[in-house]
């Protein structure tokens, strides 16, 4: 019999003015933080136990707070870190493409608010079957529960976030706002007009921290892709070519004026850009089509509880335990009818067809629902952090924009594609939202707080930060560039899922994308796929999503090389741990101080590199020099530094 932390009888203030505020200001914060930290390396995380721990180091300062307050304020804040991964991963596809020039207001925000309530309301139903009946883990959700338990009891775990959110910031203002040393390490060479080798390093404490967080096995993955994208596929290209005609080509290509001056770092950052990146789609596609195939058994168990809640609709209020109520069932679907409205309209303002646009409408909801049941079950299996979200997305826009070519024809291409794209935004919103909501429906049941509570504090939490989403990234749009490297802006935010799903989209509707190279990246997917199925077929501890490979052979191999060493990190901790015998409470309490952190040079960038574009947009130049003062070097001292405190203050807490 399961007894909550706080029980169905007690009842304590949960829905708080202040608990709406600072859930909402957090929400923003973490959203923010998040779209700049998506963007430049293509990877997010949970924000739900870095977001417990700042409300209760918030609610500390009023005497009458409680557990199930601070579990509300996390909810919501938790909301805007995965509304924003939903939507960096999509609607940035539209600037990519020219098709929007600026991220506009009112659809942007009305695409996300639509999409993340929409993943609220798919998994209302869902709580009972998965988190009640299935028992599923949904780590995070327990994580998260055990933080504000600790909290209660007075841990001060609070001042890792703060530490690691100095650190993380004050190495990105010395970087890039006083330009005291290069964030990249990068060597190359050529010999002998054939033999190309190539390295870099992203000097970011932040990729690092995501290393850590995703551990060693994913960590390798992505570098695995960066290896065979960096240290294979552009060295066999070269050497297949020459150097001068490869330069030629990118030169022909658009990418230099001429051979003369070609350098080796510029021809391989621009052969990546122009070819060998989109190995990675391919494998991006497969291992789409594969999240499906392999998750059919949890779309139908998803589906058929969702569909069974639907009809059962709710018991009544006097018969349901506090810690049973959840939003009614004729609100879930007069709130679903009311979602659907603008988002018609905005399709609507692309097709120009009603007809088609009713289509797209339906199959939107269709798909949301079944896709935001996929990733509240994976969450529950695997977590928020690893959920397939890129890979049921890319299946979405592929298959909308087949059906769009079929309804549509080809002779408009730009509005089909922004229309699959905008299908994909809305599902990829949701189905983000989905594995967040299950994940804090998790936490809460741990606890004991009121369902319904929490299904409306993460509506808050959407709503919040999908209001300033576009002003952030408008912001960073003319500060940094977003896509490919322009004049202006040389090294944009890469935006690789963005890139990605814009490439798919465009593609169906007779892009000129190179085919070859997508299908070399496919097989590799369907190799992938094959070796994942062996290992696991051997009861493997170490795994090969395709999903993870495919990330690492789209990314820059700085930012690649960066995220593994964290990963490496991590398995220094945990060799140590079992070298020492240190397990149980120990453990926990320095894995803990470790996660918070790597979160907190992942927010300390993250807001810091947001604070600079501000001040670049005011025309604000702190640059010492035109020239790095102290080259990469400083940098790669400094980061190691970084990695050394790391490592030694879990290494401590596990001995307190």
């Amino acid at each position: 019999m399961h007894k909550p932390h706080i029980s169905p009888e007690t009842r304590l203030n949960e829905l708080t003015l202040r608990s709406i505020l600072i859930g909402a200001l957090l929400s923003v914060v973490l959203g923010a933080a998040n779209a700049y930290f998506g963007l430049f390396s293509g990877l997010t995380v949970s924000a739900s136990i870095p977001a417990a721990v700042i409300s209760m180091a918030i609610l500390k300062a009023f005497k009458n707070s409680n557990i199930l307050e601070n579990n509300m304020v996390q909810t919501a804040a938790s909301a805007g870190e995965s509304l924003a991964a939903g939507v960096i991963f999509t609607i940035p596809a539209l600037v990519i493409m020219g098709y929007w020039q600026e991220f506009n207001y009112v659809e942007t925000t009305l695409i996300s608010i639509c999409g993340g309530v929409l993943g609220v309301l798919f998994t209302i139903p869902l709580r009972q079957a998965l988190i009640v009946k299935e028992k599923l883990m949904f780590p995070e959700g327990i994580a998260t529960a055990e933080v504000l338990k600790t909290g209660e009891k007075g841990g001060k775990s609070v001042k890792h976030l703060v530490y690691g959110s100095l650190i993380g910031g004050v190495f990105k203002f010395g970087s890039e706002a006083l330009n005291l040393w290069h964030g990249i390490f990068e060597k190359a060479t050529v010999v002998q007009q054939k033999a190309y080798l190539y390295f870099s390093l992203n000097l970011s404490p932040a990729l690092v921290a995501v290393g850590y967080i995703v551990g060693l096995n994913i960590s390798t993955l992505v570098f695995m892709g960066g290896v065979i994208t960096w240290w294979i596929a552009i060295p066999a290209y070269v050497g297949m070519n020459g150097f001068d005609a490869v330069a030629q080509e990118l030169v022909n290509a658009g990418k230099f004026v001429s051979v003369e001056g070609v350098t080796a770092e510029a021809l391989g950052g621009a052969l990546w850009s122009v070819k060998m990146r989109y190995l990675g789609v391919g494998a991006m596609i497969v291992g789409g089509l594969w999240a499906l195939l392999s998750l059919r058994s949890a779309l139908v168990t998803a589906f058929t509880s969702g569909v069974k809640a639907f009809k059962e609709g709710s018991k009544k209020l006097s018969e349901t335990l506090r810690t049973d109520l959840d939003t009614p069932m004729s609100w879930v679907l007069i709130g679903i009818g009311v979602m659907i409205v603008p988002v018609f309209f905005i399709y609507l303002t692309i097709i120009q067809d009603v007809p088609v646009t009713l289509f797209m409408a339906v199959l939107m909801v269709v798909a949301g629902f079944l896709f935001s049941a996929v990733a509240g079950y994976m969450a529950g299996l695997v977590g928020s952090s690893n959920n397939p979200i890129s890979g049921v997305t890319i299946a979405t826009i592929l298959s909308t924009a087949l059906l769009l070519l079929l309804l549509l024809g080809g002779s408009d291409p730009g509005r089909g594609a922004a229309g699959a794209i905008l299908v994909g935004a809305v599902v990829c919103c949701a189905a983000a939202i989905a594995g967040d909501n299950m994940q804090d429906l998790k936490a809460g049941y741990v606890l004991g707080a009121t369902p319904r509570n929490q299904q409306v504090m993460q509506m808050i939490g959407v709503v919040a930060g999908a209001l300033l989403i576009a002003p952030v990234l408008n912001l960073l749009l003319e500060s940094k560039g977003i896509g490919s490297p322009t004049a202006e802006h040389p090294n944009p935010l890469t935006a690789p899922q963005a890139t990605l799903m814009m490439s798919v989209a465009t593609g169906i509707f007779g892009g000129e994308l190179p085919w070859t190279i997508i299908t070399i990246g496919g097989c590799l997917g369907v190799v992938i796929i094959i070796a994942d199925q062996y290992l696991k077929s051997i009861n493997s501890n170490f795994r090969m999503p395709v999903l993870a490979v495919a990330v690492g052979l789209y990314l820059p191999f700085e930012l690649d090389s960066s995220i593994f060493i964290g990963g490496v990190i991590a398995w220094m901790i945990d060799r140590s741990f079992r070298k020492n015998n240190i397990t149980g409470e120990p453990a926990d309490k320095a894995n803990n101080a470790g996660l918070l952190i790597a979160s907190g040079l992942i927010t300390g960038e993250a807001l810091m590199g947001i604070l600079i574009a501000l001040l670049a947009t005011f025309g604000l130049n702190l640059q010492l020099g035109a020239e790095p003062l102290g080259g990469s070097l400083v940098g790669l001292g400094i980061l190691g530094l970084i990695l050394v405190y790391l490592y030694r203050a879990v290494i401590q807490q596990s001995r307190k």
